[in-house]
């Protein structure tokens, strides 16, 4: 059975959407897989059904999305859009790293279909004093999947989050492009200058909603 960790080279790339994505994918043929969405920074109660667990839920199939269904995917919620360990500090608390990794660790091992724990931000967030979302990947033991964008920088941002996975040997399942707009190049490209710099064995560097991620989903779901 197939786990990832959802991970981005950056904030606003497009994390939940790969996510909702792939549990809408699977769902659709039969899967019942679901996600997680631990901590939210910018987090609205009174927009709940719109933030980001919201969207994972609504993938998951919930018609009606409140503050008490977020919350049992979503235990770590801020106000304040910005990193988590800032956001925790304006509100008077802290992420508590252990219960963190505990609280996803007893959801995975509950699981009986794919489970996806959507991080927050990118790669290198902070989550506490000592602790980056990297971290908490380490912890957990799962393979990646590193969404990027198809934005002027891109190329930079997913190369250095690679490098900081692949320091902690962490494994990369897969490097979803999800192209925004507006697109300074064709996203093609993108994929082949990433290419000539991922080593000799890279990841699949495939594009989000095209054949060949769906035909990678599928293969992952058989896992």
């Amino acid at each position: 059975m197939s786990h990832f960790f959802i991970t981005a080279s950056g904030t606003e790339i497009g994390k939940t959407h790969v996510a909702a994505g792939m549990i809408r994918h699977w769902r659709a043929g039969g899967v019942s897989a679901r996600a997680l969405k631990p901590v939210a920074s910018g987090y609205d109660p009174v927009l709940a059904a719109e933030s980001d667990a919201g969207i994972l839920l609504r993938a998951m199939g919930r018609a009606a999305v409140t503050d008490d269904d977020v919350a049992a995917i979503c235990p770590w919620r801020f106000p304040d859009p910005i990193s988590p360990d800032m956001a925790a500090a304006r509100s008077g608390r802290r992420i508590p790293f252990d219960a963190l990794v505990a609280f996803c660790e007893t959801a995975l091992a509950e699981a009986r279909a794919p489970l996806l724990v959507e991080g927050v931000g990118g790669a290198m967030v902070p989550l506490d004093e000592t602790h980056t979302v990297r971290d908490w990947i380490a912890a957990l033991g799962l393979e990646v999947v590193l969404v990027a964008g198809g934005y002027l920088g891109t190329i930079s941002h997913t190369l250095c989050a690679v490098e900081a996975l692949r320091a902690r040997e962490i494994p990369i399942a897969a490097i979803v492009i999800n192209p925004m707009e507006p697109l300074p190049v064709p996203v093609g490209q993108t994929q082949e200058t990433l290419l000539r710099y991922l080593g000799t064995s890279p990841p699949p560097l495939l594009v989000d909603a095209t054949p060949d991620w769906f035909a990678w989903l599928d293969a992952a779901a058989r896992r």
